[in-house]
């Protein structure tokens, strides 16, 4: 029997773990925290100096009864969890949990999972800092006090099941503030000047005007004194300039990069890397040190040698501006620099090849450059249109790797390409000279990348926070992802070209969005409860300061129990307060719009149980009538008119196997709804408009398409199906979908119920887990989507009885063979069904 059990987070990382280490180790994996406070009161004892009383997972109990087991056989225990809070903690919780001593047990840490880094390792064992532990503890006690009292509050004032917490609060209040000054925000426009002009040979030389003109009449007057003008190369100008490479990456960087770079959202990022790094790919990936180790700039040093040349190098090491960043630690690398591609499926690749390109490019030479200047003299005019050109002389690191910027910087950030050949004096003639009218834009709405980069800039949250944190806020319904469409206005162009000068009217669309954060109508109002309310909680510079607390209790600086009580005493008698204090109808963001002009009654906004609505009636009116805001709406800007129009809807549209279709709008938009099912109405289509001939072509396309969707059902098991997907062919088992190996997929309708059933048994408990939570939540939305519980109950009974008939009048049904890849069939059926409509009104 081995000697020595090494216990890790990860089974990943104990598979690759076990592959360095001899026949006298045995790694296992604690997958991940093993003890958490419970839920409800208790889980703090608040009197006895905010002592938590943790309790082992119920689903980590056969866990800590096998580890316990083994601790029995073996003579030395290493403790090797991440090198950071969170692993110190886990470390910790474990020795509490299988009752080690002190004497049995070695805590070892790693930044890369290496065969050096892991015998190193093991010859530096050190005992466990508590200072780390204790600074985890007072995160973890903090935001359950905060969560546990705020929440209640929320639910008697606003609504039932919200949540509140010390970052997310923040974080939606930011999301929050940007949407209203959007909101605010009045566009005015002005005119650019741009100019083409013919040079010799064919070729031509773009120009424009440095400032704006205000006015059109302006930008008129300014081409008409260009009709009878000549142009001439005024001044010439040449500046060497250099561009620098990024520091290699750091947890908030590399998800800012990925998401503009490779379309990842923040936790896919995080995801990604988990799988790179339990691979021994990549160092650790939540850090905020920009530091590479000297012996990464040396294989840096020699990769870049040998691949791009000597001239290409240049050693550089990097200082984090973060007081707090540890820079014992290092940035995210490759472990191994010699090695240019890594990883098991396409996302893994993609992220190392930018892990690998960022680290490299840190050690190369800077990129130098030659930037042109040309003045244009214009004959008529004291102003002058300037030309510039950018030409790279030496490639340097943009030879590897290029950072790109969010959208609202890329003007900034454009490229210039070189210049035509030019001389001081050379007339030139011009093509054509335009004035585009242009509007200014607010500022950008967050993506996620961009929220990161905020939350960090002000010193909120810290690596191992900002994808949880992010994650939560959308699924507590505060905020959504999501693309929007643009809307389309007029603006003025004037050109001159042959002296003469034209004004057109054109169209364009602006204000679209592409994976944008918006605050939904629940987050305005929390926001500002919390706001009004508790000040602190959500103020900037505080939550800041409660993260610069954490740290001094990780330096040993500050006692953790002494910090949570000077928080605690004020923010729980506010709380109290507030119970009896606070406005309810307020806290609705309760809004009076006007009065109905048919029956005089008050007609407002505000929040309900199911979101945001309209109202007529007061809350005392028996008679009152409800109405859901559509998507795009908010109580904040929404008017009578918009409002009163959402009343005209639920409308029976007619009859459809002798039952009724109701067009309807809900939580996810406009829908028909049959029988107790719902069938999406696709946009372009207005539910105060569609007809019965519509529905009917609605519904039966719809059915179509769950049809097919099928590709294999088994008699044996209801719940076990093999489904088409976006990407192809996988297996459903109630709500948990079961990856088809690759070399299965093309004959998965010959799979068998045994081997569908292995397949779904080699998933891990912890995601079995995932997807019966997922499976109680889908029932939530459900409800809430039908309106009532008892629709959503319905609903499910009448879906289960279709099920059963019809597994007991088939065997193993053969549907449709998979492709490899398979369009969206909601899109697909969604354009079949608009194209038909428009066919029809034709």
């Amino acid at each position: 029997m081995p000697k020595n059990l090494v216990i890790v987070e990860s089974p990943a990382k104990a598979k690759t773990i076990e592959g360095y280490l001899g026949a006298d180790f045995i790694v296992k994996s604690s997958f991940g925290h093993v003890r958490e406070l419970p839920k409800g009161n208790n889980a703090i004892d608040i009197a006895n100096n905010f002592k938590p009383l943790y309790e082992v997972s119920e689903d980590k109990r056969h866990v800590i009864a096998e580890l316990s087991r083994l601790v029995k056989q073996v003579d030395v225990i290493w403790l090797a969890t991440d090198d950071d809070r969170e692993g110190e903690a886990i470390s910790w919780h474990l020795k509490e949990a299988l009752g080690l001593t002190d004497a049995k047990v070695k805590r070892i840490v790693f930044r890369e999972i290496t065969k050096n880094a892991i015998l190193k390792a093991i010859q530096n064992p050190r005992t466990i800092d508590y200072d780390l532990v204790d600074a985890q503890q007072a995160r973890r006690v903090l935001d359950r006090l905060v969560g546990f009292e705020l929440s209640p509050l929320l639910w008697k004032k606003i609504k039932a099941g919200l949540s509140a917490g010390r970052v997310q609060s923040v974080a939606v209040r930011m999301i929050v503030e940007r949407e209203r000054e959007i909101d605010k925000f009045g566009a005015t426009s002005s005119y650019k000047v741009d100019a083409v002009f013919d040079l010799e040979k064919g070729k031509q030389l773009k120009a424009e005007l440095p400032k704006k003109i205000d006015l059109e009449k302006d930008a008129k007057t300014f081409l008409e004194k260009c009709i009878p003008a000549s142009y001439k190369i005024k001044n010439l100008e040449k500046k060497p300039t250099k561009r620098t490479p990024s520091a290699p990456f750091t947890t908030s960087t590399l998800q800012q990069q990925a998401s503009i770079k490779l379309g990842f959202s923040v936790t896919q990022t995080m995801v990604v890397a988990q799988k790179l790094y339990e691979a021994g790919h990549i160092t650790y990936m939540r850090t905020d040190s920009e530091n590479l180790s000297e012996d990464a700039i040396k294989a840096a040093t020699s990769t870049i040698t040998t691949n791009y040349g000597e001239k290409y190098v240049q050693n550089r090491r990097f200082k984090t501006k973060s007081d707090s960043a540890q820079e014992a630690h290092e940035a995210i690398r490759p472990t191994n620099f010699a090695v240019q591609g890594a990883g098991n499926e396409s996302s893994e690749k993609r992220l190392y090849d930018l892990i690998w390109k960022r680290a490299i490019a840190s050690q190369m030479a800077d990129a130098q450059l030659e930037k042109t200047i040309a003045t244009i003299y214009i004959s008529t005019t004291p102003e002058e249109l300037i030309a510039t050109g950018e030409v790279i002389k030496f490639d340097g690191f943009l030879k590897v790797y290029m950072e790109s910027k969010e959208e609202d910087e890329e003007e900034d950030a454009e490229q210039k390409g070189m210049l035509p050949p030019l001389t001081i004096g050379q007339i030139i003639d011009l093509n054509i000279m335009t004035a585009t009218e242009q509007f200014t834009k607010p500022s950008a709405r967050y993506t996620e990348a961009a929220l990161v980069k905020k939350l960090e800039e002000l010193g909120i949250g810290r690596p191992s926070t900002y994808a949880p944190t992010i994650t939560t806020i959308q699924q507590r319904g505060y905020v959504v992802k999501e693309d929007r469409e643009g809307k389309e206005r007029k603006i003025q162009k004037l050109s001159l070209r042959n002296s003469k000068i034209e004004i057109q009217t054109l169209v364009e669309k602006y204000g679209a969005e592409k994976s944008k954060l918006f605050p939904t109508d629940l987050a305005r109002v929390v926001n500002d409860f919390l706001v009004e309310n508790f000040g602190n909680i959500v103020d900037y510079s505080f939550t800041a300061q409660v993260e610069a607390e954490f740290d001094k209790i990780a330096e040993g600086k500050e006692v953790w129990t002494d910090m949570i009580r000077n928080f605690y005493t004020d923010f729980h008698n506010t709380v109290e307060d507030k119970k009896e204090t606070a406005d309810r109808g307020k806290a609705t963001g309760e809004r009076k719009l006007g009065i109905h002009p048919q029956n005089g009654k008050d007609v407002m906004v505000r929040v309900g149980r199911y979101g945001a609505l309209a109202q007529i009636g007061n809350q005392d009116d028996e008679e009152k009538q409800f109405a859901s805001l559509r998507a795009g709406q908010n109580i904040e800007t929404i008017t009578l008119e918009q409002a009163l129009e959402l009343f005209k809807l639920p409308r029976e549209v007619g009859q459809f196997e002798n039952e009724k279709m109701v067009a309807a709008i809900g939580k996810f938009g406009p829908y028909i709804k049959h029988k107790s099912a719902f069938y999406s109405i696709p946009k372009g289509i207005d539910p105060l408009a569609i007809t019965v001939e519509e529905s009917v072509l609605l519904i039966e396309n719809k059915r179509i398409a769950d049809a097919n969707k099928v590709v294999k059902a088994f008699p044996q098991n209801p719940e076990l199906k093999i489904l088409n997907g976006r990407w192809g062919a996988y297996i459903a088992y109630g709500k948990l979908n079961v990856k088809i190996p690759k070399n299965k997929l093309e004959t998965a309708v010959d799979l068998t119920y045994e081997e569908c059933m292995a397949l779904v048994d080699e998933i891990p408990e912890s995601k079995k887990a995932m997807a019966t939570k997922k499976e109680k939540a889908d029932e939530v939305e459900k409800e809430k989507k039908a309106g009532t519980k008892k629709v959503a109950t319905k609903t499910k009974a009448v879906t289960k009885s279709a099920t059963k008939t019809t597994n007991a009048k088939t065997t193993e049904t053969k549907v449709a063979a998979p492709k490899k890849v398979i369009k969206d069939v909601t899109k697909v059926v969604g354009a079949k069904i608009t194209k038909t409509i428009s066919d029809n009104k034709k």
